[in-house]
């Protein structure tokens, strides 16, 4: 079992992870002293740890699913900042800004409009292809979207790229 590829174990090799990234970043960012990513990469570690220990039995996460429960905390962080900016509270909306740059960095680069409404055309044009017309389209459109924007895009905004090619 030991060291054979693909048995999860390695004892000799140092492999980083993304969590072991997180990790190593926040106990630089402690000692420089930088509250601002060290506070944000506890929350994170947190989260994270939370997810392994959720369900029957512990269990490590894999990169990919610590860079969901990544994008789930970035999320939380613009969706804080807007409504702290709707109410009025600059200050926090800056400071969860900040925090979901900090996050960022961990993320796949985001696609572009122009690159997103790239992928979602062709998509459109697959579905159509497909047979899928009116309003059933978008599940179809959906389906094929979503897999090659994985990480890449929000639901959200990959959605309304989706609704406003089928409408237009």
């Amino acid at each position: 079992m030991k060291g054979r590829p693909g048995s999860g174990t390695c004892d000799n090799q140092v492999m980083t992870t993304l969590k072991s990234k997180l990790q190593e970043d926040l106990n630089s960012a402690i000692k420089e002293r930088d509250e601002l990513r060290s506070s944000t990469l506890r929350l994170t570690l947190a989260a994270i740890t939370k997810e392994e220990v959720a369900g029957k039995q512990k269990r490590e996460l894999s990169d990919d699913e610590v860079q969901k429960v990544i994008t789930r905390e970035a999320k939380k962080r613009r969706e804080a900042a807007e409504a702290f900016a709707q109410g009025g509270r600059a200050e926090s909306a800056e400071r969860e800004k900040a925090e979901g740059e900090v996050l960022a960095a961990y993320l796949p680069k985001q696609l572009s409009d122009e690159e997103l409404n790239t992928i979602v055309a062709q998509a459109v044009e697959e579905a159509k292809a497909a047979g899928a017309e009116g309003p059933r389209a978008m599940g179809a459109v959906m389906k094929i979207v979503n897999p090659k924007v994985a990480g890449q895009a929000e639901g959200g905004r990959v959605a309304a790229a989706v609704k406003k090619l089928l409408a237009g």
